[in-house]
C-alpha cells in the first residue's frame, strides 16, 4: 500500500484537508484585501492635495529631532532630504552621545552645504535611562525652539513637502501624534532585498489593512509629529526612557489622553542594510517578538499573512489525496479536491497581486518574484521563533521585552513605581 493510499484511507484526513482549505482560503482573502489597500493608484494625487492644504494653512515653525548613532550607508543623502524642505521655517537638531561618533562628520558636511539653514549638532553624553535613543531625544528636546516637534529616524529619506504635510494635522487640538508609513530600499546585495520585502510586502500592507478597518494603534519611528503641549502632557520623552519601543508608546500615551493618532498620506523611504542572514534574522525576530509582547492576540493571527507555507501544504495534501483516491473517488473527496484547488489558486493569485502592487516597477517585480516564496517561508519560521523567548538583540545589546504594564495607562496617569512602559515592535536600529 502506498503512502497516498494510506493517507486516503485514514480517518483524520477529512479534518486535516478542510483545515488546510480554510488556511489557504483565509490567507488568500487576506492577501487580496492587503493588495487592494495598497495606494499605488491615486496616492500621488493624495499627497499633492495634502501639500496644497498644508500650504494654505500657513505651516507653523517646527523643530526636527534626529538622533544619530554611527555613519550608516547613505546617511548624508538621507539627512540632506530634510534640508531640502519647502517648509518656510524649521530647525534641524542632530544629536550624538559621543564626541567620537562618525555621524558628526556627516552633520558638519550638511552645515557646510546648507549654510543658510538652522542646523545644530548636539553632542551630549548624558544617559537618562536604558533606551539610549530616548536619552538622545531628551537631550535634543531641551534645544528645540518651536512648539511643533517632529522626530524621525536617521535612515529615512523624505520628499520636499514632507514637513508641511506631517505637521498640518497638528492644528487640530484633538490630534496627538502624526505618523507615516515607509517603503524600503535595499542597500547592498541579496539579504537586503529579502529584508526590503519584509517591509514592503508584509509590514506596510498589514498596517494598511489595520488602518482600513479603523485601527489607529500604531506609531512609527520613521515619523512622529506632535506638539510640545502633547509631549509635556504625556510626561515628555522621559516617560519613554526605559522603553525599547519608544515610537509605539509615544503615540499610545497620547491616545491614552484622548488624542488621535493620524496616519499621514506621505510615505517616506527607509534603507535596509543588513548584509547577512544572521543580522536580518535578528532584526526581524526582534520586531516580531516585541509585537508579541504587546499584542499577543495580534501576533497569534499573523499566520494568515504569509501564504506560501499554506499553499505548499495544500499542494502536498492535494497530491496525496488525488493519488490515493483514484478515478472512482467519492463525492466528498472530489469536493475536497475542488476546494483545495480553488483556494490554492486564489492564494497564488492574491499573493501575485500583492507583489505587483508592492513592486516599484515591473523590473523590480520580476527581479524579486523568485524571492517571494523564500520571504514567506522565512517569515513563518521567524514567527515560530518569536513565539518563544523573552529577549531581543538591539544594537548588539541583549534587551528584555517583558511587558508587565501592557494594559496600564500612560506615564502621567500611573503611580511612579508603575512607570515601566510596555514594549512594541520598532524598526529603530
Amino acid at each position: 500500500m502506498t503512502v497516498s493510499q494510506v493517507f486516503a484511507m485514514s480517518a483524520p484526513w477529512p479534518v486535516l484537508v478542510w483545515v488546510v482549505v480554510v488556511l489557504c482560503g483565509v490567507a488568500a482573502f487576506y492577501g487580496l484585501v492587503a493588495a487592494l489597500t495598497m495606494p499605488r493608484l491615486g496616492s500621488a494625487a493624495l499627497v499633492r492635495e495634502a501639500a496644497r492644504r498644508a500650504r494654505r494653512a500657513q505651516p507653523q515653525p517646527v523643530s526636527v529631532l534626529k538622533p544619530l548613532c554611527g555613519a550608516e550607508p547613505r546617511l548624508y543623502e538621507n539627512l540632506a532630504t530634510f534640508c531640502e524642505q519647502r517648509h518656510p521655517r524649521f530647525q534641524l537638531l542632530f544629536g550624538v552621545s559621543s564626541p567620537a561618533d562618525p555621524a558628526i562628520a556627516v552633520v558638519r558636511r550638511l552645515q557646510a552645504a546648507y549654510p543658510g539653514h538652522d542646523i545644530e549638532l548636539v553632542i551630549d553624553p548624558r544617559v537618562h535611562g536604558s533606551n539610549l535613543k530616548v536619552s538622545n531625544l531628551i537631550n535634543l528636546a531641551a534645544r528645540a525652539r518651536y512648539d511643533a516637534i517632529v522626530v524621525a529616524d536617521s535612515d529615512i529619506a523624505v520628499e520636499p513637502d514632507y514637513l508641511e504635510i506631517v505637521t498640518a494635522p497638528l492644528a487640530d487640538p484633538d490630534v496627538g501624534v502624526v505618523t507615516c508609513l515607509y517603503s524600503a530600499r535595499s542597500i547592498g546585495g541579496f539579504w537586503p532585498r529579502v529584508g526590503a520585502l519584509f517591509i514592503n510586502e508584509w509590514f506596510a500592507p498589514s498596517v494598511r489593512v489595520a488602518h482600513s478597518t479603523g485601527s489607529r494603534a500604531f506609531g512609527f519611528g520613521a515619523t512622529l509629529a506632535l506638539s510640545r503641549a502633547t509631549l509635556e502632557r504625556i510626561g515628555g520623552f522621559a516617560a519613554l526612557k526605559d522603553c525599547l519601543a519608544d515610537d509605539y508608546l509615544l503615540a499610545r500615551y497620547a491616545r491614552d489622553h484622548g488624542l488621535a493618532t493620524v496616519l499621514a498620506p506621505v510615505v517616506v523611504a527607509t534603507d535596509v542594510i543588513e548584509p547577512t542572514f544572521g543580522s536580518l534574522w535578528l532584526r526581524e525576530t526582534r520586531w516580531l517578538r516585541t509585537i508579541r509582547s504587546v499584542n499577543p492576540a495580534g501576533f497569534a493571527s499573523l499566520f494568515i499573512t504569509f501564504p506560501t507555507p499554506w499553499l505548499v501544504l495544500g499542494a502536498l495534501f492535494y497530491g496525496l489525496l488525488a493519488a490515493g483516491a483514484g478515478i472512482g473517488a467519492c463525492a466528498t473527496t472530489r469536493t475536497a479536491l475542488a476546494a483545495l484547488a480553488t483556494t490554492m489558486m486564489a492564494g497564488i493569485i492574491a499573493r501575485l497581486i500583492l507583489h505587483t502592487r508592492a513592486s516599484a516597477s515591473w523590473r523590480a517585480f520580476w527581479r524579486d518574484l523568485p524571492l517571494v516564496p523564500l520571504r514567506d517561508v522565512l517569515l513563518a519560521l521567524q514567527w515560530l521563533s518569536a513565539a518563544f523567548g523573552s529577549h531581543v538583540i538591539w544594537r548588539g545589546v541583549r534587551v528584555s521585552v517583558a511587558n508587565p504594564e501592557a494594559d496600564a495607562p500612560s506615564a502621567m496617569a500611573r503611580p511612579a513605581r508603575a512607570q515601566r512602559p510596555a514594549v512594541e515592535g520598532s524598526d529603530a536600529r
